[in-house]
């Protein structure tokens, strides 16, 4: 790292998985000049070092609105070899960013996505025991993690840095104990010889794709230029491949007659949740580090 450094941090709206932190971070380690990138998804803040702010940060904010994503620089600039880490104002991690930008109708948009979200995620849930299904078991905590990580973005705006890590990592710890409990249910589901309801799994497995095109569809309006557009709906097919592979789960099991089809993307859906679950809780971690020095 240069001598000359500079720690600059953003909050940064519209993340609501670890792989969305993990395609910002790409983004911002491909303009010249930017180090040692870190993006939080507990606390939606990303932190850098750079040589020359006044040119590479416009290039950088660029690159990520391209992605679909808003930053908002939270205090002034830093240099990294400061004693304290600290501007003229106090701690910039306490600094509430400007986002004049969230509309009061965009707000409600977000309101409406949480509630889409953890909603049909509830429903998702009964539902995979009427249908015995470990697939749809899997595919509800993408709902409840999605809703709870968009709720948390849009409660913790002004909080400090410790308290946003805090709930994150409660948060984390809640997801990552329903996503061990649909694990455990599905490992003993594989000594039990017990069929899903095909047609009821592939019901509720529709309609969930249904429920994630309508929380595209409310956000649409609120994204400027087709890049954001085309984000949004990226997001959103990221999670219907989800929902899609329970639908062809559930035509398997009624082909075969086989509870396999369902236990297969019951894992591999469970997987991917708790490795977000564990990305929330190791960025929770680090942030309460930084916030404790």
């Amino acid at each position: 790292m240069s001598a000359t450094a500079q720690t600059i941090r953003y909050h940064v709206t519209g993340m609501d998985c670890s792989s969305c932190a993990a395609k910002i971070e790409g983004a911002a380690r491909k303009v010249e000049g930017v180090q040692d990138v870190k993006v939080s998804i507990a606390s939606q803040i990303m932190t850098l070092e750079v040589d020359d702010p006044a040119r590479q940060l416009p290039v950088l904010e660029t690159a990520v609105a391209d992605l679909g994503y808003q930053l908002d620089r939270l205090g002034g600039q830093k240099a990294s070899g400061r004693e304290h880490d600290h501007d003229e104002d106090g701690d910039d991690d306490e600094h509430i960013p400007d986002l004049s930008h969230v509309t009061p109708a965009y707000k409600r948009a977000l309101w409406i996505v949480v509630l889409l979200n953890v909603g049909y995620g509830v429903v998702e849930i009964v539902g995979s025991f009427l249908a015995g299904s470990q697939a749809l078991q899997a595919d509800s905590l993408d709902f409840l993690g999605d809703g709870l990580i968009s709720f948390l973005g849009l409660v913790a705006v002004g909080w400090g840095l410790a308290a946003r890590a805090k709930a994150a990592l409660l948060q984390g710890v809640f997801l990552g104990l329903l996503g061990l409990g649909v694990v455990a249910s599905t490992v003993f589901r594989v000594f039990i010889d017990h069929q899903p309801e095909s047609l009821l799994m592939g019901g509720f497995a529709l309609v969930a794709f249904v429920v994630n095109v309508l929380a595209a569809v409310v956000l649409i309006p609120h994204r400027k230029g087709d890049a954001n557009m085309r984000a949004v709906w990226l997001f959103s097919r990221n999670d219907a491949i989800g929902n899609l592979a329970v639908v062809a789960a559930a035509a398997l099991v009624w082909w075969t007659g086989s509870q396999w089809p369902d236990l297969v993307v019951a894992f591999a859906v469970a997987g991917l949740f708790l490795q977000s679950a564990w990305s929330i809780i190791r960025d929770a971690r680090s942030d309460l580090k930084q916030a404790a020095r």
